[in-house]
């Protein structure tokens, strides 16, 4: 007869089953958002001993469900410092009233933050960028005797980095106004893994939304149902398939011409007290003998009907 002898007793057993009881404050400790890539923030964060205190610049770019955030930042320990920012919701002040978070936006609005961070820095008319829209590779490099090109590393959060993604669209704006972002052609629409070239053709058509405006056409001839559901707002605006590249033509003239970020004045308001104002020593009295009037007269009504 063969006896089986287990390791553990029935109190062990029973161990996993028993449910930790963790304070606020040690699970709070664990509460994470996950908003950042702390792997690439680190590699993108980290400066050289060597530069001392030398900020290492980052272009950030994320996207909302209707909005493109661009900003040029930095590191310090109480957190990341913004220099300057621009917003696809800015387009409209440029003739861009529609399609404000598609690939041609995101190149304007990296167009926008560059040229308005170098405007802020004096560099505008020295680093002018790539004023003709082609598509192709474009790098800035620094011009003897004058200032090093503003440099700094594109922020893609958690995006995820494919071929044509419009992340790399602000990139290509950024570039094209003049900053010096380390980039290959390999991300951009374009770009065929197999052969490996580049189609820069492909690439202005994104930018300058002749995909858009194809696209509109196409839906235009067979569905036109679809076609008003879809671009309703484009219909509302007055912008045709036939305009569309225009639009963006005029709206990167008009970046280059004016980027400086334009304040609203603040709104008056008139402050409102919610609360009731204390009553004087006058108006108390007052008071006190309307009730006792009221409660008077009661008595004698209630006295004369009985």
């Amino acid at each position: 007869m063969t006896v089986l002898i287990f390791p553990f007793t029935l109190k062990t057993l029973f161990i996993p089953l028993i449910k930790l009881h963790l304070s606020l404050t040690l699970v709070s400790l664990f509460c994470i958002e996950g908003k950042t890539d702390y792997f690439a923030r680190k590699r993108l964060v980290i400066q050289d001993k060597n530069k001392y205190n030398t900020p290492k610049y980052r272009m950030i770019v994320r996207f909302s469900n209707r909005d493109i955030v661009c900003q040029i930042a930095y590191a310090k320990i109480e957190g990341d410092m913004i220099v300057c920012a621009a917003y696809s919701h800015e387009l409209p002040k440029y003739g861009i009233a529609v399609g404000l978070t598609n690939y041609a936006a995101a190149y304007c609005t990296g167009l926008l933050l560059a040229r308005r961070l170098l405007n802020k820095f004096g560099l505008d008319k020295v680093y002018e960028g790539q004023v003709e829209v082609t598509g192709d590779e474009f790098n800035v490099e620094s011009i003897d005797g004058q200032p090093g090109a503003f440099t700094c590393y594109l922020d893609a959060g958690l995006a995820r980095t494919s071929t044509g993604n419009k992340v790399f669209g602000a990139l290509k704006g950024a570039v094209d106004g003049g900053l010096s972002i380390p980039h290959s052609t390999k991300r951009f629409p374009g770009y065929d893994a197999e052969s490996k070239e580049f189609n820069a053709e492909v690439h202005r058509k994104h930018i300058m939304g002749v995909n858009v405006s194809e696209y509109m056409s196409y839906l235009m001839e067979e569905d036109e149902d679809a076609y008003k559901k879809q671009f309703s707002r484009f219909i509302k605006n007055g912008v045709a398939p036939d305009t569309v590249q225009e639009m963006y033509k005029k709206a990167h003239a008009g970046i280059r011409n004016n980027p400086v970020h334009e304040k609203k004045p603040k709104k008056e308001v008139k402050k409102k007290r919610w609360n009731r104002a204390k009553l004087s020593l006058a108006q108390r009295k007052d008071r006190v003998a309307q009730k006792k009037a009221s409660f008077l007269r009661a008595q004698e009504q209630e006295a004369a009907d009985s």
